[in-house]
């Protein structure tokens, strides 16, 4: 199951994301996402777990939750949204 983690401190890395999900079971994969020009997180990523009832108790035990001085909204990733190709073109 992927997992969205949200409002998460500057300074919180990938291994911070997996070592608080792993507290619920086995992580394969915790993302932090970053701009692509700066490097600086984004402030969200996202966590991959196998075990689906795994998955869930981490959900519910850290939504809402601390983690590095914020509150972090955690919830199953829903699929990108498709969204329209933006023009470089400017009047």
């Amino acid at each position: 199951m992927k997992i969205y983690a949200g409002n998460l401190s500057y300074s919180t890395t990938s291994e911070d994301l997996m070592a608080a999900f792993g507290q619920f079971g086995t992580v394969d994969s915790a993302d932090v996402i970053t701009d692509r020009n700066t490097g600086r997180s984004k402030g969200f990523g996202f966590v991959e777990m196998d075990n689906v009832d795994e998955a869930k108790a981490a959900i519910e035990g850290l939504n809402g939750k601390d983690i590095d001085g914020r509150n972090v909204n955690v919830n199953e990733a829903r699929p990108r949204e498709e969204r329209p190709q933006r023009s470089s073109f400017r009047r």
